[in-house]
């Protein structure tokens, strides 16, 4: 199952049928693809907002599979698409999750899971522009897995049945606001400008994939590939990052946990690599889509 919010709403979305191209992950590009407000199809049960979705969604989840085939109410296009989750409680994001972004970043590897956080005032739409508000700002794609059904101290064999599904996120990160002071770095701050956390365009359950713990993703800059790898080269997999987390923080419905980025971000030239106004950032997710920001000046 795939889902999007459009005009703050939740919407089912489905190519129309199994050879349609959306099926490879290109839903922008899929003119057949179609949605269904769940709002109104569920006679208001659900919905309308994603988070009010998400806080039922064992209910929910159990109403799709009764449902059937719900009608089409219209067709889906991303790039008119909201973020799949708008005000989350918690962001969490794992950072060096990658061994080869480990070994580009001069880092040795962690013995545990690098938490941080991003304040959910960043979160923006899969398409649209981000501000380049210094003169550091860098790339790093991720996918992000959003929490379905929260707990406290959930097992790592469980972790999926917690989660509600995976979409593409991408990490802006101000390299120097996020180490101003190199023995204390600022990562919370530097990741958090207006616009710096994209998500989406839809958010696919893990049983849409083959191996929800090898997951393909990359970012291209100005059409040159940038990174590439899959989420079966995480340090910490996504139900071990889960286990982690909720051993410390409750992880609430709606919550997003971007799982790492791999090797390929601009700091790790030499010299670095850093976006600029009109540069066009691609990110792309299997089965999720891609997502694209074009890089403007900042507002004063």
């Amino acid at each position: 199952m795939r889902l999007a919010t459009v005009g703050g709403r939740a919407q089912l979305v489905r190519p129309a049928a199994a050879s349609d191209e959306s099926i490879g992950g290109r839903f922008d590009l899929a003119p057949t693809a179609t949605t269904t407000d769940i709002a109104t199809a569920s006679d208001h049960r659900f919905g309308p907002s994603m988070e009010a979705l998400l806080a039922e969604w064992d209910a929910f989840t159990s109403w799709a599979a009764a449902a059937g085939d719900i009608p089409s109410s219209g067709t889906y296009n991303a790039q008119s698409a909201d973020p799949v989750v708008r005000h989350p409680t918690q962001v969490f994001a794992v950072g060096l999750n990658y061994r080869a972004h480990a070994a580009e970043s001069g880092a040795a590897l962690p013995e545990v899971p690098l938490v941080f956080t991003k304040f959910p005032s960043c979160i923006a739409p899969p398409f649209g522009s981000v501000g380049v508000f210094t003169p550091a700002v860098d790339w790093e794609v991720e996918v992000a897995v959003v929490v379905g059904r929260g707990g406290f101290r959930i097992p790592r064999d469980q972790a999926w049945d917690h989660l509600a599904g995976v979409t593409a996120a991408q990490d802006y990160s101000a390299r120097d606001t996020q180490f101003a002071s190199k023995s204390n770095p600022q990562f919370n701050l530097g990741k958090s400008y207006p616009g710096f956390l994209p998500l989406g365009p839809v958010l696919v359950t893990p049983d849409e994939f083959d191996d929800p713990n090898a997951i393909g993703l990359s970012c291209t800059v100005n059409g040159v590939l940038r990174q590439s790898s899959s989420t079966s080269d995480l340090i910490f997999s996504v139900p071990e990052c889960v286990e982690y987390i909720s051993g410390i923080c409750e992880l609430r419905p709606g919550d997003v946990i971007l799982t790492g980025t791999p090797a390929g971000v601009g700091m790790g030239f030499s010299p670095p690599i850093y976006l600029s106004p009109g540069d066009e950032v691609v990110t792309r997710v299997d089965l999720v889509g891609e997502m694209r920001q074009r890089c403007v000046e900042a507002p004063a």
